[in-house]
């Protein structure tokens, strides 16, 4: 989840998100890709009809993420329920450090107790989105904020699930702790945003690196250097919807039907064809999540 104070134009700020126009649908994808980021119990349209507009442009599966325990319940329960939805569960890196100032060690402890009973469910794929943030965190928080997220990298080894990062101006902290815990077989920064000198790093070690619609924002350049670099065998796309709307409907709510904006934008920073970003999207995210 990343909700960047700047994803709404000036012409939209009097209206909430939700309250704007749904962007329309996009041309279909001729090979089918995966969401491998959304949070369907943060927008508006039921998970029917979410799933419904996502398949008809080619958005055949998604991965539901939680963000607290709550949430990751309810994306456990979902992913049951939906044949072509998996879940990630976790605790945000912010809900995290919330827990321990608001209720103490012992209710950041049970929370994790309670994540790991919904990881080890056979729809929940990944342990996520887990990390740091250092925009929303000040010092105060970070101690829970760090211990939180080697519990959750253990977490993922233990099970063998995923792990998906989220790291918002933290970049050296995340890379210094997943060195120090030893990354999960499987790691994947979602919502990538770091340089090309760390998508290099990343690559050298196999992890993957999923984009956002914050790849088409028109001061997002350092993100297109980073996934020109990117190998085609690690690059994943995903929404983070309702956040990071694509150009050119940033503002407006993000779904995963929107997924073919991205990702048609990414096959020309990186000079492929839409259908063979596809191809590789759509491999790397079953071998990510292991479906």
């Amino acid at each position: 989840m990343s909700t960047p104070s700047a994803d709404f134009p000036s012409a939209a700020r009097s209206k909430p998100r939700a309250e704007q126009e749904p962007p329309p649908l996009p041309e279909p994808l001729a090979v089918p890709v995966a969401d491998s980021h959304t949070h369907l119990d943060m927008q508006v349209p039921s998970v029917a009809e979410a799933l419904r507009d996502a398949a008809s442009v080619g958005v055949t599966t998604v991965i539901q993420v939680g963000c607290d325990l709550e949430r990751s319940r309810w994306a456990a329960d979902v992913a049951a329920d939906w044949e072509n939805v998996w879940a990630a569960v976790a605790l945000h890196p912010n809900e995290a450090p919330r827990l321990a100032a608001e209720e103490g060690e012992e209710a950041l402890d049970e929370a994790l107790a309670g994540i790991e009973k919904l990881a080890a469910l056979p729809q929940v794929l990944a342990v996520g989105e887990t990390g740091l943030d250092h925009f929303r965190t000040g010092e105060e928080g970070k101690a829970a904020q760090q211990r939180s997220f080697r519990a959750h990298i253990g977490l993922a080894k233990r099970l063998n699930k995923a792990l998906v990062i989220h790291d918002r101006d933290a970049h050296a902290d995340v890379l210094r702790i997943l060195d120090e815990e030893g990354a999960p077989e499987r790691t994947v920064f979602h919502c990538y945003s770091g340089d090309a000198e760390m998508a290099r790093h990343c690559a050298e070690r196999g992890w993957f690196m999923s984009f956002a619609g914050n790849v088409t924002f028109k001061n997002a350049q350092p993100l297109r250097d980073a996934l020109a670099v990117a190998p085609p065998e690690l690059v994943l796309v995903e929404t983070d919807a309702p956040f990071l709307t694509p150009s050119p409907y940033r503002g407006r709510p993000n779904a995963p039907y929107l997924v073919p904006v991205t990702l048609r934008a990414m096959a020309e920073t990186k000079g492929m064809t839409e259908e063979t970003l596809a191809r590789h999207v759509a491999a790397n995210t079953a071998r990510a999540f292991g479906y």
